[in-house]
């Protein structure tokens, strides 16, 4: 009986001390100090679609939101003064050859009395001048010629760069003067903007790493997409310092639409325990201290080595599990 005695207690012995599967020395170490932010989707280059010249919009090819091409036409603008000024070069042109055509007999005939001695020289220098004259006069009335029609093809409008319209400032119909804006462009390549409390100003640098939320709640796109930060810009304005983060995808957003953004602005002392540590007992999340026993702590947010914990430990603590 006494050996049987004690083989049961040591079955209970057994029983009642589970085998440890390890352990780990709690340590204080520096953590990223990650705030969630909402950026704006905002366009790299916005550009403007101008009139070359003055006059009327004779047709408006676009609208808010249309996808053009470099290059591409997207208004006209009618001046009926063009028609008229080339009219007239065209009429003085005409004018001008007929002088230059007279000159030229006039050359003729005097080379001619000048072989038969009926005209002196100077007679047919003259003539050479009169001729030469018209042929520069000719010239000049054509330049003119190529400037009118250039002109009336600056009449097109046409989109400085490939993008998407954000703004069409006139109407089919419209007085425009030279240089004022027909639309505004935004270039096809979108960032997401960032503004962050000046105190961050300091963290915050060019290459930095972030993690872009879903675009909207219940999206199915819902997991974190990696991000860059391409620019910090160097003011600060309103107290707040600006960046842009580099993101895939951002084609059919729609510029000014804001999107969650994870980035770190610092590091944190924090406590970081194995995940197997952790067990959940009656609600409460607990964790086994050597020499001490299960301890109730709170967690944080998971980390790629386990889960922080705000609470409840310290360090040099031996947790067990």
């Amino acid at each position: 009986m006494p050996a049987l005695a004690r083989l049961s207690a040591l079955v209970l012995l057994c029983a009642a001390s589970p085998v440890l599967a390890g352990e780990a020395t709690i340590e204080v170490r520096p953590l990223d100090d990650v705030k969630a932010v909402f950026a704006t989707v905002e366009s790299v280059d916005e550009v403007l679609a101008r009139a070359r010249i003055g006059g009327t919009v004779s047709a408006l090819l676009v609208d808010e939101g249309t996808q053009v091409k470099a290059g591409e036409r997207i208004a006209a603008v009618g001046d009926p003064k063009l028609a008229l000024t080339t009219a007239g070069i065209a009429a003085k042109l005409k004018a001008s050859e007929a002088e230059r055509d007279l000159a030229a007999i006039e050359h003729r005939r005097a080379q001619d009395l000048l072989a038969k001695g009926a005209a002196t020289k100077a007679r047919v220098e003259d003539a050479a001048t009169r001729l030469e004259v018209a042929n520069r006069a000719i010239a000049a009335i054509r330049a003119e010629v190529q400037v009118s029609a250039e002109r009336s093809g600056e009449g097109a409008v046409l989109a400085p760069k490939a993008g998407r319209v954000l703004k069409v400032h006139v109407t089919e119909g419209s007085v425009v003067l030279p240089g004022e804006t027909i639309a505004t462009i935004a270039a096809e390549n979108y960032v997401l903007r960032l503004a962050l409390p000046e105190r961050h100003a300091r963290f915050i640098k060019q290459g930095d790493s972030v993690e872009v939320g879903a675009r909207a709640l219940g999206a199915a796109d819902a997991a974190l997409r990696p991000g860059t930060v391409r620019q910090v810009y160097p003011r600060i304005e309103d107290g707040r310092v600006f960046a842009d983060v580099a993101v895939e995808g951002l084609d059919s957003f729609f510029v000014g639409e804001r999107v969650p953004v994870h980035i770190s602005t610092g590091k944190r002392p924090a406590i970081i325990v194995p995940r197997e540590a952790i067990s959940r007992r009656m609600g409460v999340d607990l964790v086994t201290v050597k020499g001490v026993g299960a301890v109730a702590v709170q967690l944080g947010a998971p980390t790629a080595d386990g889960i922080e914990v705000m609470s409840g430990l310290k360090s040099g603590d031996v947790v067990t599990w």
